[in-house]
């Protein structure tokens, strides 16, 4: 039998915990192939370090992902994050339409802003072209800030209620067809959670763990990583939606209990060998 195999569309830093350097461990130790397909090399992240190095890839994409095709090779899910220019959005909507078979499940996390704003490097232009992208998908997680931007509707901060959480997701279903997935979906100031909505059943999932304070570099892309393994795995929506949500906040604090800087990353590390007993599926 063929080991389960995910094409991964991000940037890698070198140093920071976000994106591919997330992606790899996670879903290797959830026994699946982890296949990176590098959107830009970064010496650190971007969140807090200064005179960072970028070397762009955005002309490395198209070969690859026809390299790949050229080889046969077959994938259980495509997972796209932060991408860097609305080229590459438009290269990575080729590319998924290249690799994927008739069992690929597409993830699109919309990476793009948070707490209300927009990223420093982006536009409103660039939010409506991720539209683009999220309608190739089977299943999109962006944060509450990115679906906003998508939708073209005010942020609010949280708490949230639950009707302002299902109207997002019920709008964010016009633009993916399959499954919303929304992160920072707070129903209380004492919760953190995520919130889920499978438009063919009509169905809304709701999870939350205890709210940690601060704020967490890689997070998304943490959460992001668990639920994709999840899936690919076996596991359904909610099974997914529940050990992404309760890894992601282990992983916090975990961090706490180890003092490193917030703004470096989560150590997710020390807690990745429970990881897999939170995968088995149902």
């Amino acid at each position: 039998m063929r080991q389960k195999r995910i094409a991964a569309i991000h940037d890698i830093s070198g140093i920071g915990k976000c994106s591919l350097t997330v992606a790899l461990p996670i879903i290797s130790v959830a026994g699946i192939e982890c296949c990176a397909l590098p959107t830009a090399l970064l010496s650190t992240h971007t969140g807090g370090f200064k005179n960072i190095y970028i070397k762009d890839l955005t002309e490395a994409i198209s070969p690859i992902a026809e390299h790949w095709q050229s080889e046969g090779f077959e994938f259980d899910a495509i997972y796209s994050g932060y991408l860097g220019s609305m080229k590459q959005i438009d290269l990575v909507a080729d590319a998924v339409n290249k690799l994927k078979g008739k069992n690929t499940l597409v993830v699109v996390d919309p990476v793009m802003g948070d707490n209300g704003k927009l990223y420093q490097t982006f536009s409103l232009d660039f939010a409506h072209k991720m539209r683009d992208l999220c309608a190739h998908a089977d299943i999109i997680t962006p944060n509450v800030t990115e679906a906003c931007l998508m939708l073209g509707v005010d942020y609010k901060a949280p708490p949230y209620s639950k009707e302002y959480i299902e109207g997002l997701l019920k709008g964010l279903s016009k633009i993916c067809s399959g499954t919303v997935v929304l992160t920072g979906a707070c129903l209380n100031e004492n919760e953190q959670g995520a919130a889920a909505y499978n438009s063919r059943q009509n169905k809304f999932s709701f999870v939350s763990c205890p709210k940690i304070p601060g704020m967490y570099h890689g997070t998304g892309d943490v959460f992001a990583s668990v639920f994709v393994a999840a899936m690919v795995n076996g596991s359904g929506m909610e099974t997914a939606l529940k050990a992404a949500t309760e890894f992601t906040c282990m992983a916090i604090e975990n961090s706490l209990q180890n003092r490193p800087e917030m703004w470096y990353g989560v150590n997710f590390e020390g807690v990745l060998s429970k990881l897999p007993e939170m995968l088995k599926g149902e």
